[in-house]
């Protein structure tokens, strides 16, 4: 009796290479824009190894990032990789903070190219009254995405109320009112 055996890398299922196909290695659609009908004004679309499966283990993906006028893509972070963005249509004020909260910003037009380092919170706001466009090439084939008040207001379960008015120097009825928001995920 022949042993079954199921590798797994970086926690996904490692395809016999023997049975890959082109489809293993292709995502069509990218030129489509995302749905931005929504209360940040922002799509993300990524593509990394959920999406291709042919990823796993190269260290790459990608996203396309579609922005409303006055869209946002709310401050996060990946904490598996750096990303690298360039505007393709539109003008975005983008930004990230150091370890040290030092703050580091550009507003950025088609064809401008900014790093945010691996882990690091950063954002991207457009500030132009027409649809903008981005796209973001990641140093990870799952670079993970952590947004900040989706995690700390929107968590479950919810983190204890006494903590958070304390963290922030709030009130308890404005973090009651911070929680009871719909913190959506753009991506």
């Amino acid at each position: 009796m022949e042993k079954l055996t199921v590798v797994f890398v970086n926690g996904k299922f490692c395809k016999d290479p023997k049975l890959a196909t082109a489809e293993d290695f292709f995502f069509p659609g990218l030129n489509k824009p995302g749905n931005t009908a929504n209360q940040l004004g922002s799509k993300v679309t990524p593509v990394n190894v959920l999406q291709i499966l042919g990823l796993n283990t190269l260290g790459i993906s990608l996203a396309r990032i579609d922005f409303a006028p006055y869209g946002l893509n709310p401050s996060h972070t990946h904490p598996r990789g750096t990303e690298i963005l360039t505007v393709l249509e539109g003008t975005l004020y983008v930004g990230f903070v150091t370890s040290d909260n030092r703050l580091f910003t550009k507003v950025l037009y088609p064809g401008d190219v900014f790093v945010f380092p691996i882990a690091l919170i950063h954002f991207q706001f457009n500030v132009g009254n027409t649809n903008a466009v981005a796209l973001a090439g990641l140093s990870s084939q799952n670079p993970g995405v952590i947004t900040f008040a989706n995690a700390v207001f929107g968590s479950n379960p919810a983190i204890n109320h006494d903590v958070l008015v304390k963290a922030f120097q709030l009130d308890l009825n404005i973090v009651k009112q911070l929680r009871s928001k719909f913190w959506m995920d753009n991506n």
